[in-house]
């Protein structure tokens, strides 16, 4: 039978650290967007959907960037789902992630596994890691719960036995999803059901695309004779698409003279987004040399198929390093999505749901050979083991138990969920958002909900993260008009585009506020965002200056969040200050910083800068020299880069060089 139990995984991991304090005003760098010469090739429902409700701003999230680069051993909770043949281990922690899929009969791990928990910048609030089977939600990138812990419970499976439940509710589209995990007796495949919720009384855009980690050392398989490939504006490799602008549809396998179904055979980093025929069964493989690998299958509404390639280049290799560590052997990333690509957002009509169900299990084809031939092998034994009618069959039977109230609590998420539920009724069945779920993130706005009013933070404590969606501005207009509540009035204000109301409340409140950093720190965003650089740099030395001045005692012997904020505060402002020509005051501000934050790697870059733009060019080589790492790199940033060219005419040193695309490009 199969069985669910706890368990502790055990590795070397980085510490997530706190989250940045400061909200994230600005627009996001990875808004996705093709250029115009390729719209009239696209297909009318694709066109539709690449314009359909882009992701503007990361609010309410808060940006993920306090980790480092030191691990120690770290034990995770578990949790193992079992039978007879397949064993999934998950981690309800961090996103409820598969960290591991074994296949018993033949002694097979099916995905990759990293052997370590390295953060690294790719979610799209910042903190994001590799390996395994992740459920991305909410827009088009990694989805902001890949490091948050997600609900978990036991709920009874169609045959009878036990299926796992995770659930939560994703912020940045205010929508409750939940997937089950459902390995029937004597199957060789696990079963994942999967439900997205709108319960809004308007339309609602949402986003999925299931992302599987497989070793490199493979060939990828899905039934397409075509995909669609970001590229850049020269033509040469593949760049990450955040930061490409052209869109074009061309052959598989073969590309550009080389079989692009390898991944090995890419020398730069890649997407490949199938064009799956509609009458095509929906699956996508990865296979070794011997014909064994992992393939996943889907009832037909889970459309998509990708293949992602780091590529062979220098960058690429440097990429999966940084991951996880040298020696640890490489990976790609096969994908199944609602749609042909990452670039599209989907409109989920006002109180509707989606739902689909996969499968993920082995499969033994020979992976040689014509293009027709091996697809045609492949998808024979595919429905040899597992026949299309029974995915579509498993999919009717999980459905009946979607709704099913879960048993045994097993991991706790978020109280967001809970939060909302409660200001508006829902009832949700099967994803219960509990009140007891409730903490302390959540405190002061059940207060707005309950008493009409935002409270002060304590002892100057730095403002929490701000609740933008309509009916929590709602709220904070007809609060009182505290400094507080201007505060996260404006933030609302600013993420809704009404930046000049924003303001506004902004300068309201800092006429009567005591602690002025909040404040003056968003009316110096506003001021970089409007072009206004000098009135933005003297507000920025006017926020850190009061910011040191509210800082407690508590907080001079390591108070984390002031060590967070003073850190944050202070990357900003040097960047506004220098930006202004004002060396001195930066170097003002970075005295003032904590001996622990200027030692870290993204502060000795700050350091680099800070020394260049002094005109000390071999003290900022040195720092090169004596070397750092940015544990918080954002995939496709070339400030390293551009710095160390302004430094040496050498070439970029290979520590240093995450360069995903030739010179130029």
């Amino acid at each position: 039978m199969t069985t669910i139990r706890r368990e502790v995984l055990t590795l070397p991991a980085a510490p997530l650290g706190p989250d940045n304090p400061l909200p994230p005003l600005r627009p996001l760098d990875e808004a996705h967007r093709i250029d115009d010469r390729d719209r009239a090739g696209l297909p009318r429902d694709m066109a539709r959907q690449i314009d359909y409700e882009p992701l503007r701003s990361l609010l309410p999230a808060q940006v993920r960037d306090g980790y480092g680069r030191g691990r120690e051993p770290r034990a995770l909770d578990a949790l193992v789902i079992e039978n007879d043949r397949l064993r999934a281990t998950v981690l309800p922690a961090l996103g409820g992630r598969i960290a591991s899929l074994y296949h018993k009969p033949t002694d097979r791990e099916l995905l990759y596994v990293n052997p370590v928990l390295q953060p690294a910048n790719f979610a799209l609030n910042g903190a994001w890691f590799s390996g395994g089977i992740e459920w991305n939600i909410g827009a088009t990138g990694h989805t902001t719960l890949s490091c948050s812990p997600v609900h978990a419970a036991c709920v009874p499976a169609p045959d009878g036995g036990r299926m796992l439940r995770l659930w939560e509710w994703e912020r940045l589209r205010d929508l409750p999803f939940q997937v089950d995990l459902w390995l029937p007796e004597g199957s060789d495949f696990l079963y994942v059901g999967a439900r997205i919720r709108n319960p809004h009384e308007r339309p609602a855009p949402t986003y999925w695309w299931s992302n599987i980690a497989v070793p490199e050392n493979r060939r990828v398989l899905a039934p397409a004779d075509e995909a669609w490939l970001p590229h850049s504006p020269k033509g040469v490799g593949g760049a990450p698409i955040g930061y490409e602008r052209r869109l074009r549809r061309v052959p598989v396998p073969e590309y550009g003279g080389v079989d692009r179904t390898y991944p090995l055979n890419s020398t730069y980093a890649a997407d490949y987004f199938y064009e799956v025929p509609d009458d095509r069964r929906r699956w996508i493989a990865a296979l070794d040399e011997g014909g064994h690998g992992l393939v996943q299958t889907s009832t037909d509404l889970l459309r998509g198929r990708k293949l992602f390639v780091w590529g062979t280049g220098p960058g690429g290799r440097r990429w999966q390093e940084w991951l996880t560590e040298p020696g640890t052997g490489g990976y790609c990333e096969i994908q199944a999505g609602l749609v042909r690509t990452q670039l599209e957002h989907v409109k989920l009509e006002a109180e509707s749901e989606v739902s689909w169900l996969e499968a993920y299990g082995p499969l033994t084809a020979s992976p040689e050979g014509d293009w027709h031939t091996v697809l045609r092998r492949a998808e024979d034994r595919l429905e040899a083991a597992l026949p299309r009618a029974d995915v579509d069959a498993a999919y009717d039977a999980w459905r009946a138990c979607a709704d099913t109230e879960p048993g045994e609590r097993l991991a706790t998420g978020s109280g967001w969920g809970a939060l909302e539920v409660l200001r508006t009724g829902w009832k949700l069945p099967g994803t219960p958002f509990a009140e007891d779920t409730l903490g302390e993130e959540q405190r002061p706005w059940l207060h707005l909900l309950r008493a009409g009013s935002l409270p002060e933070p304590e002892h100057h404590a730095p403002p929490g993260g701000t609740l933008v969606a309509r009916p929590w501005r709602d709220m904070l207009e007809t609060a009182a008009a505290t400094p507080s509540a201007e505060y996260h009035l404006g933030v609302a204000q600013w993420h809704g585009g009404d930046r000049a109301q924003a303001v506004r409340s902004w300068e309201r409140g800092l006429k009567s506020a005591t602690d002025r950093w909040p404040l003056l720190r968003c009316l110096a965003v506003a001021d970089q965002e409007d072009g206004h650089g000098e009135r933005a740099a003297d507000r920025y030395a006017e926020a850190f200056d009061d910011l040191c001045a509210r800082r407690t005692d508590g907080a001079e012997k390591g108070d984390g969040r002031w060590v967070a904020v003073t850190a944050a505060l202070g990357r900003e402002a040097i960047g506004a200050l220098l930006a202004a020509g004002r060396g001195t005051d930066a170097r003002t501000v970075w005295d003032r910083l904590d001996p622990a934050t200027r030692a870290r790697g993204r502060y000795r870059l700050i350091e680099a800068e800070l020394l260049a733009a002094e005109g000390r060019s071999e003290d900022a080589r040195a720092v090169f020299d004596e070397g750092f790492e940015v544990a918080d790199l954002r995939e496709g940033a070339d400030g390293i880069g551009l710095l160390w060219a302004r430094l040496d005419d050498a070439p970029l040193p290979a520590r240093y060089d995450f360069r995903m695309w030739p010179d130029g490009e």
